[in-house]
């Protein structure tokens, strides 16, 4: 039930992320909040297996922090790629 939880916090935290970092219309609504979901998944199951309780709170710290880490930086990746590849589409179009 845990890793529901963990999991549903970080797809949270990823809706955040997409909607409060500019650039937001060049990547998908669901691009976000998916990373940061798995990333909460496999930290939190990771941990688990290194020993961490479910109950203890670095646990929860650790993979919400994690799987906030990784919305941003998907947001920020999926933002300067479409910007430069859209970029170079447009001149390619351009010339004819």
């Amino acid at each position: 039930m845990e890793l529901l939880f963990v999991v549903l916090g970080g797809a949270l935290l990823g809706f955040v992320a997409h909607f409060a970092l500019p650039a937001h219309d060049t990547r998908g609504v669901l691009l976000a909040p998916g990373a940061a979901a798995s990333v909460a998944a496999v930290v939190w199951e990771v941990l688990l297996l290194l020993g961490l309780r479910a109950d203890g709170g670095w646990i929860w710290v650790v993979s919400l922090v994690l799987s906030a880490v990784a919305a941003v930086v998907v947001c920020r990746v999926a933002a300067t790629s479409r910007r430069r590849r859209d970029g170079e589409l447009l001149a390619r179009l351009s010339r004819g």
